[in-house]
């Protein structure tokens, strides 16, 4: 049977996590978002919320958050984020299931978590800054949206969900440019008329916890 609740939950994060899901229900029924936008959502933030927790049953809100995703993208024409969702994070998550089970700490549902060497990380960045330009140019003759942010944050995923699938703590620092360009692409996107108020509540709170969950796996690694 696959455990999908923490046993290391603190208060404050089930209050968060209660409100964020208060927050998609009144952008369901008051701002009659599109569902599709807001179950995305939904498995998108548990997904989230879970693989911080180190929880590899994470994956399976992950795989089917997306999905969803992957649909609104090609909706609205951002097809970085189409190409990145099906073609990579899918089959990367479904890695990732398998390979946090066999990283489990002694007697938990719980990874065990690793970092990198600081050369190791440097090199990393380098190599997905040069990528994000090549994508950004590519995107911008495919008459992309918004061909810089779609491509910083599509080629800057790459790297964030390797790391994701190696346990280490430096994903979270990718995560944290990723999900605040992310949710400045869908607010510009909002503006324009579209009904994604769920997938803008979404990104803010991915934002919210690269930020948390950076230095609560600092924390533990220090220790």
């Amino acid at each position: 049977m696959i455990n999908i609740i923490p046993n290391n939950f603190r208060k404050h994060e089930i209050i968060g996590l209660i409100l964020v899901y208060t927050v998609l229900i009144i952008n369901a029924l008051v701002f009659k978002d599109n569902i599709v936008a807001v179950l995305s959502a939904f498995f998108g933030i548990t997904y989230t919320i879970l693989a911080g927790k180190g929880i590899p049953a994470c994956y399976l809100f992950g795989v089917s958050g997306s999905g969803l995703y992957s649909w609104l993208s090609f909706a609205h024409a951002f097809w970085g984020n189409l190409a990145l969702y099906m073609c990579y994070y899918i089959p990367m998550q479904i890695l990732g299931f398998f390979k946090w089970n066999k990283n489990l700490k002694e007697g938990k549902n719980e990874i065990i978590k690793t970092c990198l060497k600081r050369s190791e990380f440097i090199k990393l960045l380098i190599i997905t800054t040069l990528l994000s330009i090549i994508a950004i140019v590519v995107l911008y003759y495919m008459q992309d949206k918004n061909p810089i942010i779609d491509g910083i944050t599509t080629i800057f995923s790459l790297a964030g969900m390797y790391l994701t699938v190696k346990r280490c703590s430096e994903q979270w620092t990718i995560w944290m440019l990723v999900n605040g360009l992310s949710a400045l692409m869908w607010i510009q996107a909002a503006v324009q008329g579209a009904k994604v108020y769920s997938t803008v509540t979404m990104w803010i709170v991915y934002f919210i916890l690269s930020i948390y969950f950076y230095f609560d796996w600092k924390k533990e690694l220090q220790n």
